[in-house]
């Protein structure tokens, strides 16, 4: 029971840096001002970490690629230490120090991937609810160029925009892709 707590507080932990990390990269990808209550929270949980790992990871196209690695890394050492703690990974070579990357690579990507969900969500709601909300144009500068693809094919049907559902769908598939990855990853484990 102390190994099941301790990993819930490792997996919350982790999982907060590496969504912090993954809103930071993805609100500079989106060109977010930084100058709102989330930009400045972000920048004040992660900015110890990503200014140091900025002089050794150089940006990649105008993007952030420090703080896209550093969620990596969180989730490296999260699911090295779970496996390591259940058992499964005994030893440390090769195969399986490339499997734990490619689950914290998977993890990364579904942290990602639920991230764009709640941004489209919160983002439909503030349309709704409040659209002069200081944080509703945040949202709608994030979920913008995501959701371009999908109203250039689906019209507003009755003056209600429909965009949004489309993409929740194609993340809900994604989320069913990645599921399926990791299943087929995790057996390479137990063959070690």
């Amino acid at each position: 029971m102390l190994v099941q707590i301790l990993l819930f507080i490792l997996d919350t932990v982790c999982g907060f840096m590496t969504l912090a990390l993954l809103v930071r990269f993805a609100m500079q990808w989106a060109r977010v001002p930084f100058r709102n209550p989330l930009g400045q929270f972000i920048i004040a949980v992660t900015d110890w970490l990503v200014r140091p790992a900025r002089r050794l990871i150089p940006g990649l196209f105008g993007l952030d690629m420090a703080s896209l690695f550093l969620a990596w890394l969180w989730q490296v050492v999260y699911q090295g230490i779970a496996l390591g703690f259940t058992g499964v990974l005994l030893a440390v070579s090769l195969a399986p120090t490339l499997v734990v990357a490619a689950l914290a690579l998977l993890e990364v990507a579904k942290i990602g991937l639920y991230l764009v969900i709640g941004a489209v969500i919160v983002a439909a709601v503030f349309s709704w609810v409040n659209p002069y909300a200081p944080l509703a144009e945040v949202f709608n500068t994030l979920t913008r160029p995501l959701l371009r693809p999908f109203r250039r094919v689906i019209p507003p049907i009755g003056g209600v925009d429909l965009s949004p559902l489309a993409l929740l769908l194609v993340l809900q598939i994604g989320l069913f892709v990645i599921a399926s990855l990791r299943q087929s990853v995790m057996p390479m484990i137990l063959l070690q």
